[in-house]
């Protein structure tokens, strides 16, 4: 090992022992998949964030609910776009079945149906939430799990150097590389989680704004589904 005040690490981690390796590559491969799910999840959040907002000015300036169905075949996949069609293609299940009596539809919406269709939403915000929180639950795992794999690195590295101590004769300078290794474990684990934790907890907040805008589009197209059967009928 390289004594005396110079230590290059890049030797010593070469020359730590084997649990001490496995340990810094595990870590290592965490980091990797974390920011691989970042970047992953960056993108799709900026484009689901994106695509919402385009959808919104479309729907804004739509004036009935078949002009925006057939229009936004035409519009960017969206989380909004996908509970608009789910609840639109649950009213013509229920105009289909009742005939388009538009009064029978009315009452229908007045007694339970108002409840199916909320359902209907309900599955669509759940199934889009399901997709914008996939891997989250790996990125917080990496965020809380390596910082205990790194501090077992150091754990066993200084048990390693100090066991040196036993048969004496071990000075400061032929323990300190073996500290110094120890502690790169540590470093490293926290390299990982920092990362890790910090865009979970920022993922999250944007899955709930996003949750929050599917929960207002829906009560606005109930009230829209509301209009439009009161003005057929």
């Amino acid at each position: 090992m390289v004594q005396g005040h110079n230590l290059d690490i890049f030797q010593i981690l070469l020359d730590s022992s084997i649990v001490v390796k496995i340990d810094l590559l595990l870590l290592v491969a965490a980091s990797v998949l974390s920011w691989t799910i970042i970047f992953q999840k960056l993108s799709a959040f900026k484009k689901a964030e994106r695509a919402n907002n385009d959808f919104k000015n479309f729907f804004s300036g739509v004036t009935s609910l078949e002009e925006a169905y057939h229009d936004a075949q035409t519009i960017e996949e969206s989380p909004l776009k996908r509970v608009f069609l789910s609840g639109y293609r649950e009213l013509k299940k229920t105009e289909i079945a009742l005939g388009e009596n538009y009064a029978a539809i009315k009452e229908h919406y007045a007694s339970i149906a108002n409840q199916s269709m909320e359902r209907t939403l309900s599955n669509e915000v759940v199934e889009v939430d399901q997709t914008m929180s996939s891997n989250l639950t790996t990125l917080a795992s990496i965020g809380s799990i390596t910082p205990f794999v790194g501090l077992f690195g150091t754990v066993w590295g200084i048990i390693d150097s100090f066991s040196g101590l036993a048969s004496g004769g071990a000075t400061l300078e032929t323990v300190a590389p073996g500290i110094a290794e120890a502690l790169v474990a540590t470093a490293v684990g926290l390299v990982a989680a920092i990362p890790a934790t910090w865009y979970f907890n920022k993922f999250g907040q944007r899955r709930n704004k996003l949750r929050e805008q599917l929960h207002i589009f829906s009560n606005q197209f109930i009230n829209e589904v509301e209009r439009y059967i009161s003005s057929k009928s």
